[in-house]
């Protein structure tokens, strides 16, 4: 579509969960607006597997910026990462479109849950933003971005 633009310019990075050795926990990304971009990426990374540990990461839409009415997106969650099924240092990816949410109830915001449990586990998130609807992806990306090389 632009064979010379830059990566950066086409994507923005829009969420995140850092990466870090986590207990057995549910951590998520921010509430992110459906709207700046036409889809978006979830990658989730699973470092070293603790013990029996397992990964699990889905959407969640809500209909404003600060979660309200929070629910599941059906048939956005990945399968389980596990120990035992040697999912040690891992990714699973999950695509988002617009017409995953519940537009005609209201629902505009997403983000992204990962669910670490029976044991700690190094892991990790990004989403990004596709396509900007307007203007250059960086526009869209998140204040922890710290620098951009070309």
């Amino acid at each position: 579509m632009f064979p010379n633009a830059n990566p950066s310019a086409l994507a923005g990075v829009v969420g995140v969960i850092d990466p870090d050795a986590y207990a057995a926990s549910t951590v998520t990304t921010g509430w992110i607006s459906a709207a700046a971009f036409h889809s978006f990426l979830a990658i989730i990374m699973a470092g070293d597997l603790g013990a029996s540990a397992t990964v699990d990461a889905k959407i969640e839409q809500a209909s404003s910026s600060g979660g309200t009415g929070a629910k599941d997106v059906t048939g956005l969650a990945i399968t389980q990462l596990t120990k035992a099924g040697t999912d040690d240092n891992k990714q699973a990816l999950i695509n988002i479109q617009q017409s995953d949410l519940d537009l005609a109830n209201g629902f505009t915001h997403f983000r992204l849950s990962m669910t670490v449990a029976t044991a700690a586990c190094d892991a990790g998130a990004i989403v990004l933003g596709f396509s900007p609807r307007k203007g250059a992806a960086t526009a869209g990306d998140l204040s922890t971005v710290d620098e951009i090389v070309s």
